[in-house]
């Protein structure tokens, strides 16, 4: 489909616009993941012994998913007010900037404690830019959306972060097999850090060339804009909120107890070579992005709700085959439970992106939508691999998967009390 003479995006434009943001976004957020989980401790805190350590790294992990709901506030009121476009952009530029400075920081062997300071506002950054980047990213593609099609035009952005994900695995893949150990702990492992600017340029260029969404041309045209969007969206929509925020926990704790727990337990206490496990991992997550388009596809045609009650009552299951998976210590069985695992998040994450945005009206479908995916965070992800490492440390591995399984519960529950909206008006 070609671009009209009114300069409207084509189709093609905006699926991608959609796309690469998050793309982007979430590989500058997987790449701290992952240099956690191998070496964000050795560099930041190394006067600790290993296990405090990973405690420590993975701390600092959860401070980007406090930032995010503040980020999605933020952002959210100059996409309600504003516009979705340049509110994009600002947030994808505050990620980018965030990320190189983390590449660039010295470690504590060279400025001392200002080291894990200097992370932790970096990282408090980034998730000040991913905050605001998600809800953005799922109103482009919806609100340009055909009727009928809009989980699978909001599938896009939500097939971002497969992309990203293994974008950032390939990163660490390639270093594990070009350096040393030590040469990756030295400076290895800020690559992929540094080279997330190339790819913002790319993100920011593609997205200047966009024009405003018709649902809020026609808010703003219609003067139904608020001056504070997130006042009356605690007034009268806190309810789709909360519930929303919920029905996302399953996708983030699956996700981040099968990347970055696994990942670190794995190669530290199963002693399963980095670049092995990094290449399970490649192959996992080819599972979530055939998922993705699947549970989108179905969504459209079924309905939301059945498609992520199916899938997380399958999650709840899935988190009973975490102990004997993993414990295996065999790579086939390991590989085995991180697909199934990347599987269930696909196919619980790729309806999300047109219902949390349906949930809301257009006045503060930025702010509310970009809210509940992001509080979501912080029930799911943020305290995963932290929760995870206590669990192994003091019940074993079993208890791990029984947290899964009570995530993915949790969410069931939430998306039962939620309304099905895949034939609701969007305007």
């Amino acid at each position: 489909m070609k671009t009209s003479p009114s300069n409207t995006p084509s189709a093609t434009h905006i699926a991608f616009a959609s796309f690469i943001g998050t793309a982007i976004e979430f590989y500058d957020f997987y790449i701290y993941a992952m240099a956690v989980a191998l070496v964000i401790g050795q560099v930041f805190f190394p006067a600790s012994d290993s296990a405090v350590q990973s405690l420590n790294a993975f701390l600092t992990f959860g401070i980007a998913f406090i930032a995010r709901p503040l980020g999605a506030i933020v952002f959210g009121h100059f996409g309600d007010k504003v516009g979705r476009k340049a509110t994009l952009a600002a947030s994808l530029l505050l990620m980018g900037i965030s990320t190189l400075l983390i590449g660039l920081l010295p470690g504590y062997d060279v400025i001392g404690t200002w080291a894990p300071i200097a992370l932790c506002v970096l990282r408090f950054g980034q998730g000040l830019g991913l905050g605001g980047e998600w809800g953005g990213a799922a109103l482009l593609a919806t609100e340009h959306a055909p009727v009928g099609k809009r989980a699978w035009f909001g599938m896009f952005p939500q097939l971002g972060p497969s992309v990203g994900f293994l974008l950032a695995t390939l990163s660490f893949l390639g270093l594990a097999l070009l350096l040393t150990d030590e040469q990756f702990k030295t400076w290895g492992w800020r690559l992929p850090f540094i080279a997330s600017a190339l790819l913002v340029a790319v993100g920011l260029y593609v997205r200047f060339k966009l024009v405003e969404t018709p649902a809020f041309a026609k808010a703003l045209a219609e003067h139904s804009t608020h001056a504070t969007p997130i006042k009356p969206l605690l007034k009268k929509h806190y309810q789709p909120v909360l519930l929303g925020s919920m029905a996302m926990v399953v996708c983030y704790n699956l996700f981040y107890t099968a990347t970055v727990f696994c990942l670190s337990y794995g190669t530290k206490t199963l002693q399963i070579p980095r670049v092995d496990f990094l290449q399970m991992l490649c192959i996992a997550i080819i599972f979530m992005a055939l998922a993705t388009p699947l549970s989108a596809w179905l969504s459209d045609r079924l309905g939301r709700k059945p498609v992520l009650l199916v899938s997380s009552f399958l999650a709840v299951l899935a988190g009973f085959s975490l102990s004997p998976l993993v414990a295996s210590g065999s790579i086939i069985y390991i590989t085995l439970f991180l697909a199934i695992a990347l599987f269930l998040m696909g196919a619980t994450f790729a309806p999300m992106g047109a219902y949390l945005p349906e949930q809301f009206p257009v006045a503060v479908r930025y702010t509310g939508s970009g809210l509940a995916y992001q509080l979501g965070g912080i029930l799911g992800a943020s305290s995963a691999p932290f929760v995870s490492q206590l669990l192994v440390e003091r019940g074993g591995l079993a208890w791990v998967g029984y947290y899964v399984s009570a995530m993915a519960a949790v969410s069931f529950m939430a998306v039962l009390c939620m309304r099905e909206t895949r034939q609701s008006s969007f305007n």
